[in-house]
């Protein structure tokens, strides 16, 4: 992993500091200089290795660092004592006299990179079994520096606490870090993937309910034509020809709205500058015989898709048939009588179903289906309540 120039200049900072520690915390320069050199050196080098490879491999890092461990029984983050008889020896000795003092966690200048790099680890680490079998390695020269200290068990107590401490703690403490940010993209990943699949359904529900009711209202004028008396045989033909294609279009746009939709997660949204009047007098312009009433009050947010769907549904279903729409504030209602042309073998199925689901979020209630003289759609929205799908 080629790095950057401020890492660069980190991993540097980071050694000096941590050889100026490891000097201070040496032997004396001056009452000992050669072993100063040998032991401050020996550990500068293996410090300065480390920080070479432990951006790219901190469990490297960790092994290059193995003999900086916490072997040291002379220097302790904390010490207990024990001592249970004032350090006098008693036939009734309650309590060993090899831990009448004991240091926990032997913490030096140099086992601070120990440290880091074992977090490090955790953070990185895909698998457990190269961690596990580094720090069993330690466990082993930890047990080896015990012995040759005489196997006393207050060493023994140091040794454990400080395996734990540098490399068994950082490690979890990483993995556990590593894990929740695997949790958090996780979490991420999924809120986009609702949110593309919001927006699929939103863009399936418009193109089914704007071209879809386009489309039939092509299909109603082609129709209209192909049986206009007077017509020439060629146009007749034509307009035929017409009316299959809006026809198999229509199944066409089915068939796309049918991969984009989602049927957990109806999101379609009203358009901007939603006119009931404006879509009535697009049919009435494509030839169908529509009234509108519409009762004073603040038109429901559910009215355009109500609207829309029934005209579509006169459209496709009751060629040349008249159209009554009602618009209020507790009711919107679109009823056609019976058909006066040849119905239009354009395929639906949709529509109704995702307009439902749209009344029942916004807690209102529909029904559709046939009456005496036709057909009729009846929405009835609850009060107050505005359509639940706007954008």
């Amino acid at each position: 992993m080629r790095r950057t120039p401020r890492q660069v200049l980190y991993d540097v900072l980071a050694w000096l500091g941590l050889s100026v520690l490891a000097a201070a915390a040496g032997p004396d320069p001056f009452a000992e200089p050669g072993v100063f050199a040998v032991v401050t050196g020996g550990r500068v080098l293996l410090l300065g290795l480390a920080v070479l490879v432990g951006r790219a491999w901190p469990l490297a890092a960790s092994v290059i660092l193995l003999p900086l461990g916490p072997w040291d029984f002379g220097e302790g983050l904390a010490t207990t004592t024990w001592d249970f008889t004032g350090g006098v020896a008693t036939t009734d000795q309650l309590w060993p006299l090899s831990l009448v003092s004991v240091k926990i966690f032997p913490l030096s200048a140099t086992t601070l990179a120990v440290l880091w790099y074992a977090y490090r680890t955790g953070r990185s680490a895909s698998r457990a079994w190269p961690a596990t079998a580094v720090f069993g390695a330690a466990a082993v020269i930890g047990a080896g520096v015990v012995l040759a200290q005489g196997g006393l068990l207050r060493y023994w107590v140091t040794m454990v606490s400080g395996l734990i401490g540098c490399y068994v703690v950082p490690y979890l403490l990483g993995t556990l870090r590593r894990l929740l940010l695997q949790q958090r993209e996780r979490t991420q990943l999924s809120v986009a993937a609702q949110a593309r699949l919001r927006e699929r359904t939103r863009i399936a529900h418009d193109m089914h309910d704007s071209l879809g009711h386009d489309l039939a209202l092509i299909a109603v004028r082609a129709a209209g034509l192909e049986i206009a008396p007077g017509l020439a045989p060629a146009q007749a033909k034509a307009a035929g020809e017409l009316r299959v294609a809006a026809s198999e279009a229509t199944e066409r746009l089915r068939e796309i709205v049918g991969l984009l939709r989602d049927d957990f997660d109806p999101a379609p949204l009203v358009p901007v500058a939603a006119d009931v009047t404006d879509l009535v007098e697009r049919s009435r312009d494509s030839g169908m015989d529509v009234s509108l009433e519409v009762a004073e009050g603040p038109v429901p947010a559910l009215a355009y898709r109500a609207v829309q769907e029934g005209l579509t549904n006169a459209a496709k279903h009751a060629p040349g048939a008249w159209v009554r729409v009602s618009v209020s504030p507790a009711r919107i209602s679109v009823r056609n009588g019976p058909a006066r042309g040849r119905a239009t073998a354009i395929p639906g199925g949709m529509g109704l179903t995702g307009l439902r689901e749209r009344v029942r979020l916004a807690g209102g209630t529909m029904t559709a289906g046939p009456v005496d003289d036709g057909f009729e759609l009846v929405v009835l929205p609850l009060q107050g309540e505005e359509d639940p799908l706007r954008a």
